[in-house]
């Protein structure tokens, strides 16, 4: 677990703060403040990226998935994934994966409440470790839905790619993965936003709509595919197209064929 300094901002305390939560501090505020007078949407689209990920979860559930994996998850937040798994299926398991330590004093505070959520303090990134794990509380033969919510732009679309590639071929066919990115216009002010959001420990990247839709290889894309988080409902392959904006959410949900 990496040190818990409170002088210096955490990508999952600022995103608490966008989106109206109260577990974060001033370098926190002030990272994210500084974010909002370049961006003013920027805490909007953390709130979408939420809502899209609880109706995702909601629908995989509705599928008869009653397993999750939530890799980088941050600190609880409503609708949380157990929530939104549980409100169709009660006993959904979850499993949480973070190393903020402050993330993971609440995620351990939700697992001591609720026996169908474990926490678990390793990095996304050692997909062994994190696989063998949640084993112990779930069953990967069965269908799990594995969840990326806003965490590859924080990577080279290759080493995105790769990521993904290694946690699916541990997924059992009919299983579903949900992955969402941050996007921006090209132009002065996402310059401005991508710079400031990368002089901290993780830079920020834009992905592109093809190399987004390449995160998903072979999986076969629930329509309406990838989407503007905003307007993806599923089943859904027509929707209609979202008020232009500078900032927003990609977003999109895809099953491990048989």
């Amino acid at each position: 677990m990496p040190a818990f300094d409170p002088k210096k901002p955490s990508i999952a305390r600022v995103y608490d703060y966008l989106i109206g939560g109260k577990d974060n501090f001033g370098p926190d505020r002030d990272l994210a403040d500084r974010l909002l007078a370049i961006s003013p949407s920027v805490g909007l689209i953390f709130r979408e990226n939420r809502e899209f990920l609880a109706r995702a979860v909601s629908w995989v559930a509705e599928q008869g998935v009653t397993q999750f994996i939530d890799l980088g998850s941050g600190l609880p937040t409503e609708p949380n994934t157990h929530a939104a798994a549980q409100s169709v299926a009660p006993a959904a398991r979850v499993v949480y994966v973070d190393n903020d330590p402050v993330v993971l004093s609440h995620l351990r505070v939700e697992a001591h409440r609720d026996p169908t959520v474990m926490a678990l303090n390793l990095d996304l990134n050692d997909a062994g470790d994190v696989l063998t794990a949640a084993a112990g509380h779930v069953d990967l033969r069965r269908p799990t839905c594995l969840l990326l919510g806003a965490v590859l732009h924080f990577y080279p679309a290759a080493a995105g790619r790769d990521l993904v590639a290694r946690y699916v071929s541990a997924l059992a066919p009919g299983s579903y993965v949900a992955i969402t990115v941050g996007q921006a216009a090209p132009g002065a002010e996402t310059d401005r936003m991508v710079s400031l959001y990368s002089a901290g420990p993780h830079p920020v990247r834009i992905h592109s709509p093809a190399d987004f839709a390449a995160f998903f290889g072979e999986l076969e894309m629930v329509p309406p595919g990838v989407a503007d988080a905003r307007i993806w409902r599923p089943g859904r392959e027509r929707v209609p197209a979202p008020a232009q904006r500078a900032t927003w959410t990609i977003a999109g949900l895809a099953r491990v064929p048989a």
